[in-house]
């Protein structure tokens, strides 16, 4: 891996491309069977990581949550609302592709990496940002867990 640049961890790339060859109307309904794979948020989960963190930029109230195990292989939770499902779509999209991955690998991966999934075609430019945004919170979490 030479290149940071175009670092993906295999799961992520292969979600990528997977919506990268559907078209139109069939993206959303990809994204909505991820939806379907984030179930809610268990309160057991939500008092062993604590106060989760909310990603601002959204609309949607979005809370984000991370542990390690101790490989420091990165788990990452989500609680959104069932009434948002291209949200809870695609942080289930981000939540499968970046399980198991280090902190150096979910930091390496780009803001943007999206792009070849095709979505801004579907979905609004301000869902767009929304994306990033979380993408941007698992990373500020992900450095929690960098060696000292």
């Amino acid at each position: 891996m030479n290149s940071t640049e175009d670092f993906m961890p295999a799961k992520l790339a292969e979600i990528v491309a997977n919506f990268g060859e559907c078209e139109g109307a069939e993206k959303i309904e990809l994204l909505l069977q991820y939806t379907e794979s984030m179930p809610p948020l268990p309160a057991a989960l939500r008092e062993r990581l604590g106060p989760l963190e909310q990603v601002h930029e959204c609309v949607t109230p979005i809370f984000v949550g991370v542990e390690a195990n101790a490989a420091r292989q990165l788990t990452f939770y989500f609680d959104i609302p069932a009434e948002a499902p291209t949200v809870r779509g695609f942080a289930a999209v981000m939540a499968e592709g970046l399980q198991g991955c280090l902190p150096e690998e979910v930091l390496q991966v780009r803001r943007d990496f999206f792009g070849p999934m095709g979505l801004q075609a579907v979905l609004t430019p301000q869902r767009m940002n929304g994306i990033s945004a979380i993408l941007r919170h698992m990373q500020q979490q992900a450095r929690k867990f960098l060696p000292a």
